[in-house]
């Protein structure tokens, strides 16, 4: 008679070979694990495989050696609420009213509105955002910051609502009270006596509690603001908005790269056995820049290049985690940031003294917060080990397009209206990209079509003095021809009468002929 322990044992193996298939089955290249790394103000000359000089970004690089690597790749925005809306929508910020930079505002995605995340969920994928989200919370009349947000009880709607099973977020930007963490809706470590409060508009309410401010406690910082940033001091810096209490939930800036990238492989790991989307959003190069000490000084550019290289060695160590969980082979990366560069915006960091010949713009011009070519051209990689044969792709590209792009990966038929499915093109750098597209800055747009862009005309200054950065405000239509001039110099619009009058109807046909801040559109 056969051992009944021997015999025990073997049936137990087969179980678990037979359960081991079935994971293996469920999670086949069918239903590749979807990670989208967004990094915060990265320009496209920031990475080094873009614009070879001083900085040197060899994470990134990888991925974009190994992969594909767009030339033309695109924000749909040039600040960075309306480009996370872009992004997990499908849709055109502009045609979401009065999106513009969040600060302390309600949730600007409808919970009915189709998500990234809400897709994978049609196929079982479990759904996860670690880093910045910016792009509201809670419910209310909150799209100006009125600090309705009651950050002691569960916030609701928020990512959870939208489509992400988890969220381990930080609720608009580092240099924004509540300087907290929020996971799942609650804030992290909160002690209910000692409750949060949130203000963005009455300092007086924060002089009546005797808080410090930047304003008026300079002498308490440790970082000196330049520009709008005096309100709350939390670990020495001076942010935008003022808070009280919340002390054990405070976060430590120094420690917030190494903070995100734990939750995200913590993340990985939880979720290895099944599909998984991470939508993992540093807060880097954003300001205030406060690199962890072992990252201090080595770029040689002080705090920007200092964080841009603490970024790049976390989207390192997140990739050595999925090799170490064998998920390479099974995972589409796509990398990419949220608008284009800026230096000083709102701290004295050195990041302008210290720059040398680093040109975070690429040769392109503009910046963040510019309708030029620098505000919204920013990196876009796409990377998955063994499906992707490296390569270098000149089709336009927006990250508008990823939705329908994901839906047609994992076989669903859903199209937003603004996208379009370039799957191929993501996988096989094969077929033609978009041949035009609407770009956008704080809610003025313009327009790209094949090597031309025409931006219309807009009041307001053509420099954001703050910043040192033209925002491609003029009275005048202007024209330029990216091919042959792709840093912008050289204006068309008065000798290219009939490509002015194609790309003015081209534009009208999708922006629509009535639209804020456009007073003189002229089509004969």
């Amino acid at each position: 008679m056969m051992n009944f322990n021997y015999t025990k044992s073997i049936i137990v193996s087969i179980i678990i070979f037979i359960l081991g298939c079935e994971t293996i089955q469920n999670h086949s290249t069918n239903d590749p694990n979807i990670i989208i790394i967004y990094t915060d103000d990265l320009g496209y000359g920031d990475v080094s495989a873009y614009q070879k000089g001083t900085l040197k970004t060899p994470n990134i690089d990888k991925l974009a050696n190994e992969g594909i690597r767009f030339n033309f790749g695109y924000a749909s925005s040039a600040t960075c609420s309306p480009s996370r809306y872009a992004l997990l929508t499908g849709k055109y910020p502009w045609r979401k009213d009065g999106l513009r930079v969040i600060t302390g505002g309600s949730l600007v995605i409808d919970t009915t509105e189709m998500t990234i995340p809400k897709l994978l969920k049609r196929k079982n994928y479990h759904t996860g955002i670690v880093g910045k989200w910016h792009l509201g919370l809670g419910s209310g009349d909150g799209v100006a910051g009125s600090g309705i947000i009651d950050y002691n009880s569960t916030i609701s709607p928020g990512p959870n609502e939208v489509g992400f099973d988890y969220s381990h977020i930080m609720a608009d930007t580092q240099d924004r009270v509540p300087t907290v963490y929020i996971e799942n809706g609650d804030v992290v470590n909160l002690d209910i006596n000692d409750p949060i409060e949130v203000n963005f508009f009455h300092q007086k309410k924060h002089d009546d509690y005797g808080l410090p401010t930047g304003l008026k406690n300079p002498e308490l910082t440790t970082m000196k603001w330049h520009h709008g940033h005096n309100g709350s001091i939390v670990n020495g810096i001076p942010r935008i908005g003022y808070m009280k209490g919340g002390n054990d939930a405070l976060w430590s800036d120094i420690d917030m790269a190494d903070h995100f990238l734990q939750k995200a492989k913590e993340y990985i790991k939880r979720n290895k056995n099944n599909p998984f989307f991470l939508f993992y959003t540093l807060q880097q190069p954003h300001v205030p820049r406060t690199p962890h000490p072992r990252f201090e000084g080595l770029s040689g550019m002080g705090p920007r290049g200092d964080v841009i290289i603490e970024a790049d060695w976390a989207i390192g160590e997140l990739y050595k985690t999925l090799e170490s969980e064998n998920l390479l082979d099974n995972t589409l990366i796509i990398f990419s940031s949220d608008n284009g560069p800026v230096l000083n915006d709102g701290y004295y960091d050195d990041a302008v003294e210290k720059l040398g010949d680093h040109t975070p713009k690429g040769g392109l011009r503009g910046g963040k917060y510019s309708l030029f070519e620098a505000g919204t051209r920013v990196p876009f990689i796409s990377y998955w080990k063994g499906k992707i044969k490296p390569g270098i792709s000149n089709e336009m590209i927006s990250q508008i397009d990823l939705l329908n792009s994901i839906s047609k990966l994992v076989g669903l038929e859903y199209r937003s209206k603004d996208g379009i499915d370039f799957l191929d093109l993501i996988l096989n750098n094969k077929g033609k990209g978009r041949e035009e597209l609407i770009l956008e800055a704080s809610t003025r747009t313009a327009y790209r079509k094949g090597d031309w862009v025409m931006i219309p005309p807009y009041k307001g200054q053509s420099i954001a003095k703050n910043v040192n950065i033209e925002l491609g405000n003029s009275l005048d239509f202007k024209l330029y021809n990216l091919k042959d001039d792709p840093s912008q110099k050289n204006d068309l619009s008065k000798i290219e009468d009939k490509k002015l009058k194609e790309m003015i109807e081209g534009f009208v046909k999708i922006r629509g002929k009535e639209f804020s801040n456009i007073k003189n559109l002229i089509l004969e």
